[in-house]
């Protein structure tokens, strides 16, 4: 059952600028530093692994989208399928029974895309929502949620000069170019490997989430190996316009900071951070910022505090294991 008054059904292509106007609404509330454009929003609309006929839903009062909820199933999986559930209630309609409703129906579409993707697996629905939102906790754990991991936003301000980055020797570094693009997949699908809940990109999807409208590629670096020429480690700078057009701060997010394991020890990921740092101080960006898995295997949260960052927000990913239907 749906809350009545709202109009329901699933999200279409046609939905960017609604969508955003939503988030936006969002955003001036719960402040978690996520502001869109419609393209921003067709990007997600457009995802190659979101079934928005099957597994999505939006609320709408008259032409204004209210809420909506959105599952995104993985390409591939490996004893368990995590799918992603994301959505969100404008302001002015929670309380009301809109999220219950969602989060239900897109726990519900979890289990048709799991059943059409990876049936043979266990199915565990997963929601990633900053620490405090108000309601958010409440709301996950009447769901029958269960917080099982927890991430913080670190930041690291640019007015101070991060100083010149020192390449170990027997690296070398280079650009983000159409040329090694395959090579920065795949270090990333590689060296994310024994990351918790983490699946190879595949090209579509890469397309799709790393290297769209948001991608810096001149704030992106590959390092490898100066003997052999393997790559060995990569550093994904994105940047969102609307962020830098709501608070006047250009941020150099680093969306990606991965080593293949074998390299792990060498200065890797140390020396793309403070590359990428210099890098993007040099291009007018006011500040950089990650986000960092704070039980990860590489020592994320080591290298960024050493690096000059400090925890700005916390995250908690959401857990739900849904049985499998009786046979």
């Amino acid at each position: 059952m749906h809350p009545g008054s709202l109009t329901w059904r699933p999200l279409t292509r046609e939905d960017a600028k609604a969508s955003a106007d939503l988030l936006n609404a969002i955003e001036a509330v719960d402040r978690i530093g996520e502001n869109y454009t419609e393209e921003d929003t067709l990007q997600e609309l457009v995802d190659p692994y979101a079934d928005l006929e099957r597994a999505s839903l939006a609320a709408f009062d008259g032409d204004v989208m209210v809420g909506y909820v959105k599952v995104r199933h993985k390409p591939s999986a490996v004893g368990v399928h995590r799918v992603f559930l994301d959505g969100g209630v404008h302001p002015d309609h929670r309380r009301r029974g809109v999220g219950t409703a969602l989060v239900r129906a897109g726990v519900a579409a979890a289990g048709v895309v799991h059943a059409l993707h990876h049936p043979a697996l266990a199915l565990v629905v997963d929601v990633h929502k900053a620490e405090h939102i108000a309601g958010l906790p409440q709301l996950m754990r009447s769901r029958g949620f269960t917080p099982v991991r927890h991430y913080r936003r670190v930041e690291r301000p640019l007015d101070v000069p991060p100083g010149t980055a020192v390449i170990p020797d027997g690296l070398r570094v280079e650009p983000w170019s159409e040329h090694n693009d395959e090579d920065f997949r795949f270090v990333r699908n590689e060296s994310y490997a024994d990351h918790w809940g983490a699946a190879p990109m595949p090209a579509d999807s890469w397309r799709n989430k790393i290297t769209n409208q948001t991608f810096r590629p001149e704030v992106s670096f590959l390092i490898r190996d100066a003997a052999s020429g393997t790559p060995v480690g990569v550093l994904v700078t994105m940047h969102w316009e609307a962020d830098a057009l709501a608070t006047g701060i250009r941020d150099a997010h680093f969306m990606i900071v991965g080593t293949l394991r074998e390299h792990r020890g060498r200065g890797v990921a140390g020396a793309l951070v403070g590359h990428a740092l210099e890098a993007a101080a040099d291009r007018g960006y006011h500040r950089a910022s990650a986000s960092v898995d704070s039980a990860g295997p590489s020592g994320a949260p080591g290298l960024f505090e050493k690096a000059g960052f400090t925890p700005t927000m916390r995250y908690v990913r959401w857990a739900l294991e849904v049985p499998a239907p009786a046979s």
